[in-house]
C-alpha cells in the first residue's frame, strides 16, 4: 500500500528531534497509522491490512522512527483489539483515544490519515485517553462466555414468546390442552409430547410446538453449562467478589468485564464510579448548583450495581434498610437513595476489584467453634431464627454476612463445649 501523508503537513519543516507520538484509525480490514512529534507536526503515516503480517509490519513501522512514547488506538474493544494486544507484548504504551466528535469532524473533514493524526494528537495532548483493557486473560474468557450467554438467553426469551404466541392462535383443540398451564410447566411437557403426523393446522401447530419446546429445553441447558464454567473461573479469578452481599456468579462476571484484565488502570473510586455511570456530573450554573444523573459509563457495569442494590433490599439487608431509613429522614426519595447506594457499592466493588483480600477465615473459625460444642447447624440456625443455609453461606465462605457472624458469635460464646477426657 502506498504511503497516505497528509499533504497540509509536509509544508511544515522538519520535526526536531524529541518525543514520537502515534495513532491508529481502526477498520476491520485496515488499520492507519500515524506518527506526530511532540508539537504535533505530522512524520509519517501509513496504511495496514489487519492481518498478521500487517500487525507486524506496524511495529515495524513505529519502531524504525525510533523510541515512541504513547500509541493511541481507536476502539480497543473492537477492530483495535487485536493491534492494541500486539502492541502492548512489542513494549509499546497503549492508549485508548475516543473517536472525534461529530462536530470536529464537520470542521475538519475526515478521512483515515487525519483520523490517525487526530488520534495521535489526543494523545499528545492526553485528552479522551485512558488505559485500554488487555484482553488477554481470564477475564476476556469471561466475557465470550457472557457473550454466548447473552445470545443464548435471548434466543430463549424469543422461543418462549413464539410457544406463547403460537397457542393463542393455534386451533381450539390444542389451546384446550395447554391453557392451564404455566410456562414452568409447559415447556417440558411440550417437549415430550409425540404428536401425529400431517398438514392439517392441529397436527403442524402441535409439531411446531414440539420443536420449540426441545429449542427451549437444549437452550437451557447450554446456559446452564456457560454458567458452570463461568462460576469456575469467577472463584479462579476473584473469588472475593462472591462474598459480596447481592453479588451472584452473572453480576460477579459483568463487574470483573468492566474492570477487564488489568484493573489496575482504575486509578481510583471516582474513575470506576465514573466508568460504571453511577458517578454524578456537575451541572451547575451561575447561583444554581446541583449534579445530574450520568447516561454514560459501561451500562452492564450499572445495571449490575442497580440489581445488587435490589437484591439487598429484597433481602433487607441491615446496612442498606439503616441507609434508607437515614436518608428518607432527610426527605430524599427512594429513587434517589437507590443511586446513593449506587455510588457506595460502587466504592465497595472498587476495592475488591482492585485489591481483593484473602478469603477470610472466620466462617471456618465459626463452623470449628460450633463443632466444638457438638452442636448440629440446624439446631444452631433454628435458635437464631435464619435459615439453615444462610448459616451454611457463612461457614463455607461463599458469602460474607457481618450481623450474622455476630449473632453465631455471641450464640456459641454461651454454649459451653463438652467436656474431654
Amino acid at each position: 500500500m502506498t504511503s497516505m501523508t497528509v499533504t497540509a503537513a509536509r509544508a511544515n519543516p522538519p520535526a526536531p528531534p524529541g518525543a514520537l507520538f502515534a495513532g491508529i484509525d481502526t477498520h476491520k480490514n485496515t488499520h492507519h497509522v500515524a506518527i506526530i512529534d511532540h508539537v504535533g507536526r505530522s512524520v509519517e503515516d501509513h496504511e495496514f491490512l489487519t492481518t498478521s503480517r500487517g500487525y507486524e509490519q506496524i511495529v515495524e513501522f513505529l519502531s524504525s522512527h525510533g523510541a515512541i512514547e504513547r500509541v493511541g488506538i481507536e476502539g480497543t474493544g473492537s477492530y483495535g483489539a487485536g493491534i492494541a494486544r500486539v502492541l502492548g507484548l512489542g513494549g509499546f504504551t497503549v492508549v485508548e483515544v475516543a473517536r472525534q466528535n461529530r462536530q470536529a469532524r464537520r470542521l475538519k473533514g475526515k478521512s483515515d490519515p487525519l483520523d490517525a493524526h487526530q488520534a495521535a494528537v489526543s494523545v499528545l495532548a492526553g485528552t479522551d485517553a485512558a488505559t485500554p483493557k488487555s484482553g488477554d486473560g481470564e477475564v476476556e474468557s469471561l466475557r465470550l462466555l457472557m457473550r454466548e450467554r447473552h445470545a443464548a438467553g435471548k434466543a430463549r426469551s424469543q422461543t418462549m414468546n413464539q410457544i406463547h404466541s403460537l397457542l393463542i392462535t393455534a386451533p381450539e383443540a390444542v389451546r384446550s390442552d395447554y391453557r392451564a398451564l404455566t410456562s414452568l410447566k409447559l415447556v417440558p411437557i411440550l417437549a415430550r409430547t409425540r404428536p401425529r403426523s400431517g398438514i392439517d393446522p392441529e397436527n403442524i401447530a402441535r409439531q411446531t410446538l414440539k420443536r420449540l419446546a426441545v429449542r427451549h429445553v437444549a437452550l437451557a441447558d447450554e446456559i446452564a453449562v456457560i454458567d458452570q464454567q463461568l462460576d469456575a473461573l469467577v472463584r479462579e479469578v476473584n473469588p472475593t467478589l462472591l462474598t459480596v452481599g447481592g453479588v451472584g456468579v452473572v453480576t460477579a462476571t459483568t463487574l470483573l468485564i468492566a474492570a477487564g484484565d488489568n484493573p489496575e488502570r482504575l486509578t481510583s473510586k471516582a474513575a470506576f464510579a465514573a466508568m460504571a455511570g453511577v458517578a454524578p456530573i456537575p451541572a451547575s450554573s451561575g447561583q444554581r448548583a446541583r449534579h445530574r444523573l450520568s447516561r454514560g459509563g459501561n451500562r452492564n457495569a450499572n445495571s449490575a450495581l442497580h440489581r445488587i442494590v435490589l437484591l439487598r433490599m429484597r433481602h433487607r439487608e441491615p446496612r442498606t434498610m439503616a441507609y434508607f431509613e437515614r436518608r428518607r429522614a432527610q426527605g430524599l426519595t427512594d429513587r434517589d437513595i437507590r443511586r446513593c447506594l449506587k455510588r457506595h457499592i460502587a466504592n465497595e466493588i472498587f476495592a475488591v476489584l482492585t485489591s481483593p483480600s484473602p478469603e477470610t477465615p472466620i466462617g471456618q473459625q465459626l463452623r470449628a467453634r460450633r463443632q466444638q460444642t457438638g452442636t448440629p447447624i440446624t439446631v444452631l440456625a433454628a435458635s437464631l431464627g435464619v435459615p439453615y443455609q444462610r448459616l451454611r453461606r457463612l461457614e463455607i465462605g461463599t458469602r460474607a454476612d457481618p450481623q450474622l457472624e455476630q449473632l453465631v458469635t455471641a450464640a456459641l460464646s454461651r454454649i459451653a463445649p463438652p467436656n474431654t477426657p
